[in-house]
């Protein structure tokens, strides 16, 4: 039986020591961490529009801005949004079809005044992409504006782990975003 222990051990040792170190570097010119892909789990929506919604409130209420609310048609909006970018394979604010952030939200049946758009093309977090957006004037005032009341948050994560990420905000009571009604387009 010792023998047998003994076999096992040695066998486990010699295998701990056969494993192959990291052979790249782990750390930038600067010593930060080089990223690692941000794998997004099924079923954890709620989790991060919540944690981009806690993070965004806290960021509004430091700047004495009303706090926002999730709302599900933002959120249809962003995610359409986010797939589109990818097939496009480009961060910007017009669908492939020409839409804007006006029209994509008038196409979910958002009756209220679209306060701004952020988005991203990242392999980030989603605070890390927050903190990005926080880094930069016009995102930043997109996130802060004070007549925001609502948020749409959502993403679409590649294959590969890209992830493309879109912020919609907006505000039920103010009219609707000139030129957008809710007749046809």
């Amino acid at each position: 039986m010792a023998r047998r222990s003994f076999l096992l051990l040695s066998a486990a040792l010699l295998a701990a020591a056969c494993t192959a170190a990291p052979t790249g570097p782990t750390v930038d010119d600067s010593g930060r961490p080089l990223p690692k892909v941000y794998r997004i789990a099924p079923g954890s929506a709620a989790r991060i529009e919540y944690r981009v919604l806690d993070s965004v409130n806290a960021l509004r209420q430091a700047k004495g801005a009303p706090s926002v609310a999730l709302n599900a048609k933002l959120n249809a909006a962003a995610a359409t949004h986010s797939r589109d970018m990818s097939v496009q394979n480009r961060p910007w604010h017009f669908g492939s079809d020409g839409s804007s952030p006006i029209d994509r939200a008038r196409r979910v049946g958002y009756a209220g005044r679209i306060v701004g758009e952020n988005i991203s093309e990242t392999y980030e977090t989603e605070i890390e992409t927050l903190g990005a957006w926080m880094e930069e004037a016009p995102t930043r005032n997109v996130i802060l504006d004070p007549e925001a009341r609502e948020l749409g948050i959502a993403w679409f994560q590649e294959a590969n782990g890209k992830i493309w990420w879109t912020l919609v905000m907006g505000s039920p009571q103010l009219s609707a975003t000139p030129g957008f009604g809710l007749g046809p387009a």
